[in-house]
């Protein structure tokens, strides 16, 4: 057994969300509900089939961000596992739909951030053991920063 390290960058107003699925039927699913939630979404979504021919299905409104959940699902390369490259929305806007789609197991993560994969290597394949999001803590929030949140969350239409 051996544990790799997959990092994925994410583009500069993207977002990703990264889970697991059991199915085929998880990308027009997925597709499905995404298109629906959010007016002028821009999105590609890539799921790693665990049998049969084991393909990168994929599918996507957005030739960049479908070519980019493609590339980083087969350098993942874990069976079962789904990547969304999201722009023009947050996760937020869909992640409980995304979460009661019947196929689908697992939500590593939804970020902005830069990302790192934990990944276990056997001789059957791959399997996601964990991710990195982000960046560690640097300090704690102070009345300032606490200000500033508060004012953003109200800028981009998520507080009153």
């Amino acid at each position: 057994m051996e544990f790799l390290t997959v990092k994925l960058e994410v583009p500069e107003g993207i977002n990703l969300i990264l889970g697991q699925s059991h199915f085929i039927k998880t990308v027009e699913d997925i597709y499905e509900l995404i298109a629906a939630a959010v007016p002028r979404v821009k999105f590609g979504l890539a799921f790693a089939e665990a049998s049969g021919p084991c393909l990168v299905r994929h599918d996507g409104n957005d030739p960049r961000l479908t070519a980019a959940a493609v590339d980083a699902c087969t350098r993942i390369g874990a069976g079962h596992s789904f990547i969304i490259f999201v722009g023009n929305a947050f996760p937020i806007n869909f992640l409980n739909g995304l979460k009661a789609i019947q196929e689908v197991c697992n939500i590593y993560c939804a970020t902005a951030n830069p990302v790192e994969v934990i990944v276990c290597q056997t001789d059957s394949g791959r399997g996601i053991m964990g991710i990195v999001d982000g960046r560690s803590p640097k300090g704690v929030e102070d009345d300032y920063a606490r200000e500033e949140r508060q004012a953003f969350l109200r800028k981009i239409g998520y507080k009153r």
